[in-house]
C-alpha cells in the first residue's frame, strides 16, 4: 500500500514539474509612444528583466508613428542582437521609426486594419524631408535590418534557382525613398505603406491578429504561457525625460551659460546654482541608469577646475584651458555611452553619432544664449541682473582714487607673459594689464599707455 501511495506521489510530482517546464514566458513591452528617450529606457529595462525571467519571447505591442532615428536604431540594434526571440503586435502604427523597429523583431503580427511603412526621414519642426544624405543612412539602415531577416525560400524554375529574401530589402528601401520601384509592388513615386493584407501577401507580416492573445498564439504554436509585462515606475519616467536628447542639450546649455556668467562676477550667486542644478538634472539620470560612471563625472569636474585654473590663475588661454575644455567635452559625451572604461565594443555608432550631437547642439546653443542674455541683461525681465543705480555725489558718494592715471607715460617689465592680459612690474608695484599690439614675453620692457574703465594697457618699448 505504502509501495502504491509513494509511485502515485512521484508521479503526480513529474506531471507538475512537467505542467511548469511546459509553462512559457512571454515578456511584453509596450511601445505606444514617440520613439525616443523613454521609449529606449522601456526597451532596454524590458530586455534586462526578461533576461532576467528567462522569457521564452518579448513581444513588443506597438502603436506609434515614428520617432527620432537614432534611438529606433538603438533599439532595433537592441532586438537584432537579442538572444531571446522577439515579436512585435501592431495594434493600428508602425510610421517611420516604428517599422524600422518592426522589420528587426523575429516575427511580425498585424491588427486587421493596421499599416506599416512611411520610414522616410523627416525634421521636427515642419513634418518635410530631410536631405539626401539622412535619406541615404536610412535607407541602408532599414535595408541591412530587412537582410538580417535571412533568405526563406529556394524556387527552381526551369533549372534556374532563385532564393528569395524573407523580408525583400528593395521593399523596405522603398518605404523610405519614393524613388524605389519595386515591380508590381511600388511604383508610383510615393513612399510605400502596406496594409495589413499587403504586408501579409509581400512577408511582411507572419500573420493577422485581433489582439496580443491571438498573436502569440499564433507565434508560439501554443496558448500554454504566462504573459508578464514591463510597468515603468515614476523614477523610470523621470529617468527618461532627463535623459532625452532635447532636454539633455537644454541642460548642457545652461550649464556652459551658468558657468560664464559666474565668471564674469566675484562670489556664487543665481547663474552657478543653475548651472549646478542642471549639472545634477544631466548626470543623475545616467549614473543611475549605468551610463555614468564616477571618473566620467570627474572628468568634467576636472575640466571645470582647469577653466576656473586658465581664468583666474594663469592669464591669457593656453594649456589649461583646452584641456578643460577637452575635460568637460568628454566627460558630456562618455557619460551618455555605454562604455566599460575604455572598453567601447558595447557602443554602437548611432548611440556614438546621438551623444556626440547631443552635447554639439548644447554647446552651441549655450553659446547662443550668452551672445544673446549680454545685450538683453539690464533690460526688460532681466533688469534685475544689473545694477542700474546711479552713484550721485550729492548722496555722499565719492568717487575711488586715480591714482593708475599717473602711471601713463611709466616704463616697467612684464612680469607674466601678456596673451594679451597678464601682470607688469611699474616702481617696484605689479599691475594687471592688457598689451596693446600682439603677445608681450615675461621680462620684456614695456610703457604704459592710456588707463581707461580701471584697466592699464602696455606695449613694448621701443
Amino acid at each position: 500500500m505504502n509501495a502504491l501511495r509513494n509511485i502515485f506521489t512521484l508521479l503526480l510530482v513529474l506531471i507538475c514539474m512537467g505542467t511548469v517546464a511546459a509553462e512559457k514566458v512571454v515578456y511584453k513591452i509596450n511601445v505606444k509612444k514617440e520613439i525616443g528617450a523613454l521609449t529606449w529606457l522601456y526597451v532596454h529595462e524590458g530586455f534586462r528583466e526578461a533576461s532576467e525571467l528567462n522569457a521564452t519571447a518579448i513581444l513588443i505591442h506597438m502603436n506609434t508613428y515614428g520617432g527620432e532615428v537614432l534611438y529606433a536604431d538603438s533599439i532595433r540594434t537592441k532586438i537584432l542582437n537579442s538572444k531571446i526571440p522577439v515579436y512585435v503586435f501592431i495594434d493600428n502604427n508602425a510610421a517611420s521609426a516604428g517599422a524600422l523597429i518592426s522589420i528587426a523583431c523575429d516575427k511580425i503580427y498585424m491588427r486587421p486594419g493596421a499599416n506599416i511603412g512611411a520610414a522616410t526621414v523627416v525634421n521636427g519642426v515642419d513634418g518635410k524631408a530631410m536631405p539626401d544624405k539622412y535619406q541615404s543612412y536610412m535607407r541602408a539602415t532599414i535595408r541591412a535590418t530587412a537582410e538580417a531577416q535571412g533568405k526563406d525560400t529556394t524556387v527552381t524554375v526551369a533549372g534556374d534557382t532563385t532564393i528569395r529574401w524573407k523580408r525583400d530589402p528593395l521593399i523596405a528601401e522603398a518605404m523610405v525613398d519614393q524613388r524605389v520601384v519595386v515591380p508590381g509592388i511600388s511604383d508610383s513615386g510615393k513612399v510605400l505603406t502596406f496594409t495589413a493584407l499587403e504586408a501579409q501577401k509581400h512577408g511582411y507580416c507572419e500573420g493577422l491578429a485581433d489582439n496580443v492573445e491571438e498573436a502569440l498564439k499564433s507565434a508560439l504554436e501554443s496558448d500554454n504561457y504566462v504573459l508578464k509585462e514591463y510597468r515603468p515606475s515614476v523614477i523610470d519616467d523621470l529617468k527618461g525625460f532627463f535623459m532625452s536628447s532635447v532636454i539633455q542639450s537644454i541642460l548642457i546649455m545652461l550649464i556652459l551659460a551658468g558657468i560664464y556668467y559666474e565668471l564674469q562676477a566675484p562670489g556664487l550667486g543665481f547663474p552657478s546654482a543653475v548651472a549646478l542644478f542642471a549639472a545634477m538634472l544631466y548626470f543623475a539620470p545616467l549614473y543611475l541608469d549605468g551610463l555614468a560612471a564616477y571618473w566620467e563625472i570627474i572628468l568634467f569636474v576636472i575640466g571645470l577646475i582647469l577653466l576656473a585654473i586658465e581664468i583666474f590663475v594663469i592669464p591669457g588661454f593656453g594649456i589649461a584651458g583646452v584641456s578643460g575644455i577637452a575635460c568637460v567635452t568628454a566627460g558630456l559625451i562618455l557619460s551618455l555611452l555605454d562604455n566599460d572604461l575604455f572598453n567601447f565594443d558595447k557602443v554602437n555608432t548611432a548611440d556614438l553619432n546621438r551623444s556626440v550631437l547631443t552635447v554639439v547642439v548644447g554647446l552651441f546653443a549655450g553659446f547662443i544664449l550668452m551672445i544673446y542674455l549680454t545685450h538683453k541683461i539690464g533690460h526688460g525681465v532681466f533688469r534685475f541682473l544689473a545694477l542700474d543705480k546711479t552713484q550721485e555725489i550729492s548722496e555722499g558718494y565719492l568717487s575711488v582714487g586715480q591714482k593708475e592715471f599717473s602711471l601713463i607715460g611709466k616704463e616697467g617689465i612684464a612680469k607674466t607673459m601678456l596673451r594679451p592680459s597678464g601682470k607688469v612690474t611699474i616702481d617696484n608695484v605689479s599691475y594687471d594689464a592688457i598689451s596693446i599690439v600682439g603677445y608681450i614675453d615675461k621680462d620684456t620692457p614695456v610703457r604704459v599707455i592710456r588707463y581707461e574703465s580701471g584697466q592699464i594697457y602696455v606695449q613694448k618699448t621701443e
